[in-house]
Formats: structure tokens, sequence, C-alpha cells
């Protein structure tokens, strides 16, 4: 049954209700410039009490359950609910303000307890539990049988089993749970404002181009802090800047400011919401049947135990750390060399000084840096001839710019995607740019799905956090934005490539630890000969970039990968460290920043210059999806690397390893058990090999046999359920 019962009824509802039907648009893309957000309280309000009207009818109906009664009714219900939740959370993440975060906050215990009403109704659940019994005898399908098999897991993980005590108790830690992750990332985005550098002396500046410049100066007018200069913060422990500033004492600033974040005993602390968070999700996993919070997590991923991803990440964090010390001992002696000859005393590495003098050790050893780069990797230049090129050589699809669909920020573009037969495929919008109303990080989110049943194309969306230049000048990019380009359009793909007929499979609903795999897999492309060609070609001059200038660009591929794969092994390696406590032994506020020292000296990960990439106060990851999942990033990249390896040694760009991936994988959803979709499409189970010789951390074999050093890794060992 359809929310929108009628046509009647949705022309009603639809002159107070912008979400009570589909969209007219194309595909039906939101209505961005018919929405208040005075729509969205309403729409939230009648959804929940329609999907709940649907929900009771398909539990109370006498007719004995079927999977088209009970299954497909359900994968059928809340559709305005759903209309309202994907535009107003996407518009939470991209374009906030004071009324989407009082609204936010106020319905997030509202929506858990929605949630609750349905995944806890004993009649609801017996009917979905008769329908899993005798699955193997109800004639459908395996994608039917597996849906009738997810919705009895989800279930039965979201309490069904549990006693009545039991289920009250579970729907107050929902209801405090989702409270106190909004209060999180209300703090989180808060803070990242209001940490931001002043700088009075444009002196200071020095090393910064003069776009960064009047681009500080802007954020300083918009600030009232005339004729000064204000250095914003992303939500990463490093930051951008710290790379070109001269001025050291500058840099300490910006990265004591960044580490500081969220724990400064501010109305922005967030070490007692840590801890309190902790400790609820402790005790759901308990009563779930759980030891801790990542056993109740790891059992519904393709990693499984948590004892598997421990012995993943500790095969990898000493060679990281080695690594990252070796990189350090280069850094150090630059920093000896250079003080020396200025006749100036030398001064002990920080984490301040790292990328700065990673910028120097890249020039002296590869004769280029960053800045060399930049003028030849203009942002709309990059995405359309090189991501969509990509894109177009691997699958056959094309894009096509249009400028008649509705905004909900200018600085947005929106493209038509056909399929290589011509038929429209999705339509994908483009949103590069760091905002203060904007959440950090980047991401890939669908207002629209792709269904068979609900015949729906996919509506997709990038998001990055690139320094928007000032008005009139060009947006170059760093070679870390441009992989993020390519990284999130992987996303993309997975969401527009997705041809299921059921919702729950849709696009990007696979395991946490399988959603980065395809993205990952789709930087590749990024430094590809051909793609890299068609792309970095100089903004103004339309010269391409030297042969020179691209051979050193992949001469240096693994340099400081120490660095970066010991910064995020940190943080995988806390958060896993927080979510395998039980609840007795999880800290207090007060010991929440103690812990996390003492965390990371016990992985052997606590190397002083390079903090994790999140500290625990703002990493935003484990209060939201990835809890006791952001080691999902790894775990993918071992994936990637076996793809990645596999594609390259049977012809690399071509259309039909482009159709292999996109049929066996991409198009796939959920519907089949993630491990299999990489056996499908690979051959063989995965091998951390590839990882360690991608990442730096390993030398590949001569000779084409196994390094003499390779760790004894199985399937079972990584990414399998075996």
């Amino acid at each position: 049954m359809n929310s929108a019962a009628t046509p009647d009824k949705a022309a009603v509802a639809g002159q107070a209700d912008p979400f009570a039907a589909d969209s007219p648009l194309p595909l039906h893309y939101p209505q961005f410039d018919k929405i208040d957000d005075s729509d969205f309280a309403p729409a939230f309000d009648r959804g929940m009490a329609e999907q709940l009207e649907e929900v009771r009818a398909i539990a109370n109906n006498a007719e004995p359950a079927t999977f088209e009664n009970t299954i497909l009714a359900l994968e059928k219900s809340g559709r305005e609910l759903d209309r309202a939740t994907s535009v107003f959370f996407n518009l939470v993440g991209t374009d906030t303000n004071p009324a989407r975060e009082k609204l936010r906050a106020d319905y997030a215990p509202k929506f858990s307890a929605h949630g609750d009403a349905i995944r806890l109704d004993p009649k609801l659940f017996a009917r979905i539990k008769s329908l899993y019994d005798q699955r193997a005898s109800l004639g459908l399908d395996a994608q039917g049988q597996r849906l009738v098999e997810r919705y009895y897991t989800d279930f039965v993980r979201g309490g069904a089993n549990l006693g009545d005590a039991d289920k009250t108790r579970l729907k107050d830690i929902n209801g405090q749970l989702a409270k106190l992750g909004t209060q999180f990332s209300q703090n989180v985005l808060a803070e990242v404002n209001d940490s931001a550098v002043v700088v009075d002396d444009k002196a200071q500046l020095d090393g910064l181009t003069d776009e960064q410049i009047a681009t500080a100066a802007e954020e300083a007018k918009k600030r009232k802090l005339d004729g000064k200069y204000v250095i914003t913060l992303l939500n990463t422990t490093g930051q951008p800047p710290l790379s070109q500033l001269t001025n050291r004492a500058l840099r300490e600033r910006i990265h004591k400011a960044s580490v500081a974040r969220n724990s400064r005993g501010n109305q922005y602390d967030n070490t007692a919401i840590v801890s309190q968070v902790l400790k609820l999700r402790a005790e759901k996993a308990k009563m779930l049947g759980f030891d801790t919070y990542a056993a109740y997590v790891l059992d519904d991923e393709t990693a499984k135990t948590p004892e598997a991803v421990n012995k993943m990440l500790g095969q990898l964090a000493p060679a990281a750390v080695a690594n990252a010390k070796k990189e350090a001992a280069d850094l150090q002696a630059m920093i000896d060399t250079e003080q020396k000859a200025k006749g100036e005393p030398t001064f002990k590495l920080e984490p301040w000084d790292w990328a700065f003098y990673t910028e120097k050790v890249r020039k002296a050893k590869y004769d280029f840096d960053e800045s060399q780069l930049k003028p030849y990797l203009e942002m709309k230049n990059v995405l359309e001839n090189g991501v969509f090129f990509a894109a177009n050589q691997l699958y056959g699809i094309s894009f096509k710019e249009r400028t008649d669909l509705p905004k909900y920020h200018p600085d947005t573009w929106t493209y038509d995607v056909m399929d290589k037969d011509g038929s429209q495929l999705a339509i994908f919008i483009f949103d590069p740019y760091a905002r203060a109303s904007k959440r950090g990080g980047a991401w890939m989110n669908s207002y629209v799905s792709q269904s068979g049943l609900m015949d729906t194309k996919p509506v997709v969306a990038n998001h990055l956090n690139i320094p928007k230049p000032a008005d009139g000048k060009p947006t170059l990019l760093t070679w870390d934005e441009v992989t993020t380009m390519f990284h999130e359009f992987g996303h993309a793909l997975h969401g527009m490539f997705s041809d299921v007929e059921y919702p729950y499979f849709s696009g990007t609903s696979v395991p946490r630890d399988f959603v980065e795999f395809p993205s990952q897999v789709n930087e590749m492309w990024a430094d590809w000969p051909s793609v890299l060609a068609n792309y970095a070609k100089h903004y103004q001059t339309g010269e391409p970039m030297p042969q020179a200038l691209l051979d050193k660009v992949m001469a240096s591929q693994k340099f400081n990968q120490g660095f970066a794969t010991t910064e995020y092994l940190g943080a995988a390696m806390l958060d896993q460290s927080y979510h395998q406590l039980p609840a007795d032994k999880i800290p207090d506020a007060a010991g929440i920043m103690a812990f996390e020292a003492k965390a990371l000296a016990k992985d052997g990960i606590d190397y002083a210059p390079v903090p994790p990439r999140y500290r625990t106060p703002y990493f935003s990851h484990i209060m939201g999806g990835y809890a006791a999942g952001y080691y999902a990033y790894i775990w993918s990249e071992v994936l990637d690397a076996n793809t990645t390896q596999w594609i390259e040694q049977n012809g690399g760009l071509k259309r039909e390893n482009g159709d292999r991936f996109r049929n066996t994988l991409l198009s796939r959803g959920g519907s089949k058990d993630a491990s299999q979709l990489f056996v499908d499409f690979t051959g063989h189970g995965p091998d951390i090999k590839p990882l360690l010789i991608k990442r730096g951390l390993m030398e590949a074999p001569q000779d084409g046999g196994p390094p003499a050093d390779a760790p004894a890794t199985t399937p079972a060992d990584v990414g399998s359920d075996g």
C-alpha cells in the first residue's frame, strides 16, 4: 500500500506537503525550489503515522503470511516518510541551518521510536518468522529468498526475540543513542567553525597562494574581522595549509587547534557523549546476546568477528609504523640540513611539521611538489574529462550537464547520465565545495534509489569539501582531492548501476566493510595513463602535463604511505579498542582521552609525529554508521588491491572489464552475499599481499612468486565469510 493511497489524497496533501507524492520532475528528482523547512515536520508526522497504519494492516492481516502480503507489503510501506527523510538528511549534511538542526534534534528520538515500533511488533515478527522458517518451499527466486532472510535477521538484531521488559529498555537505549548521536555531530560542526584560526599579520601566511590568502581574508570578513585572516579547519586531524605555511609557530597553532577540538571543556566538548554512547552500545549488545558491541556489529559484516579484524589490522600496523619512522628520518634530515644552512639550531620533528617537510622531501626525491601539479588539475576538467571519461571508456555511459533542474545550493552541478544504449540511467549531482553549513569529509548519497518493484531509477550525489577559491579564480586541486573525486564517483557508480528488484538491496546497500570496495577500485583510473592524459591539462593554456611530471607523479605514488597508513590505522584500531570493551570497562568522560593514549600504545600505533586521522571527540564515523566499522576502509582496500591487480592483468581500461565488474558486482547491490560477489568477479578469495605491495609496506616479488616475508593469509582471514 502506497502512503499516498489515492490520487485525490496525494493532490490534497500535496498542496501543503511536497512529499505526499513522487516528485513530477525527471526520475523523481527532488523539487528543491518548492521545499521549505516548514514542510519537513508535517511530512515526518504524516509519514510515520501512515507507515504505522500500513504496518498494523500487515501484522493484523487475517490471511496467512505470504511473501506478497508481508515482505513485499513492507517493502512498499512508508513512501512519504522515505521521500521526506532522504531529502532532509541529505540537506542536513550538505547545507544545514538552525531550523534544520532543531528538527534533527527533535526528531532523532522520534525516528528511533518509530523504527522500534515496527521491528518490535510481535505479530509482524511472527509473520516474518513463519516465512523465514518455510523460505525454501515458497517458490522464490534467490533474490526473493535472500530478502526474507535479511528481514528476519534485521528484526532479530533489532530485538524482536527479546522479552517485553528488555524490549522496553532497548527502545529507551535506541532513543538515547539517537539523541546523543545528533548532539555529537552538531558539536563537531560547531567546533570546526569555532576553532578556526585567526591570523593578524599577512606575513604569517607566507607559503599560501594569493588565492588562498584572499579566501582567508574573505572568511575573516564574513566573521566581521576585517583586516584579518581566518584559516578554517576540516574535520580530519591534518589540515591542508600545514603543507605550505613556512611559519612554524602558525603551523603549531593550527595543529593544536585541530587536535583539541571537542575536548576543550567548552559547550562543544564531546567526551561525555562518547562515554555515554559506548556504555549504551555495550549494554545493547549484551542484551542481544553479544559480549561486546564490536561482536554485535561484525557478526553482520563480511569480517564476522573482532578477532578477524584484529588480526588483519595487527598484520598491517608494524609495517606501517616502521615505514612512517623511515619517512620521519628523511624529514628530520631535511630539517637538520636546512637549519644548519641557516645557522640556526635544529628542532625535533613534530606533527605540525610533517606535511610541510614531506613536500620538501617529495621535491628533493622526485623533483616536484604539489604546487606544480595544481595548474593541471582544474576541478571541472578533472570531473568531466577525467572521472566521466574513465566511466565512459570502461562502461560506455555518457554525461550531459543540465541547468533546468532546481538546486539546493548554487555551488552544485547536475548531469543526466545516459547508459550505453542511449537510455537514461540516472541523474548525478556534484557538490564540491566546503562551507560552514556542510559537514566535513566526502561522501555519496541517494535521493532516489533504483528498484524494479517501485519502477525507480537513481538520483545520486557526490559531496566533497574542496576550499572554494575567491570569485573569478579557478578551482585547482591537490592530488588527494583528485583521488577523492574518483573514489566518491565509485560510490556513485555503485548506486547508478544498481539493477535489483527490491528497494532493500538497492545500490550501496551492502555491508560496511564491502561498501568502500567499489569506490576504491575506481581510484585506479585517476593515474591511468590514458585517463590522466585526457584531463591533466593546464587550466590557462590547455597544454598537457609534461610527460616528465607525469612520470614523477607515477613514481611517487607510494611516497608517504607509512604516514597515510599509520594515521588511518590509529583511528581504525582506536574504534575497535572502544567497541571491544564490555560495559563495565568503558571509561567515564574524564578518562576518554587517557584511554585513547593507552589504546594506541597497546596496539603499537602510538607514534607521536603521526596522530590518528581522527581523535575520539571528533571521530564522526564511529558515532554514525561506521561504529566498530572504521576498519572497513582497509578491509575493502584488500579487496580493491586484488581487483585492480585482476583488471591490470586482464587489459586494464576496456569495456570487457567494465561490463564484467558492472554485471557481476556493481549492479547486484546487496542482493547476493558480498564475499561471493567479490569471488564472482575475481575468481578467487582475497589475499592481503597485493595491498601490502600497493602501499609500499612490502616489496613486490621479482619472479612473480610470493614475497619471502609475506604474512600467511587465507581467504578466511580477510574479507571472506569462510
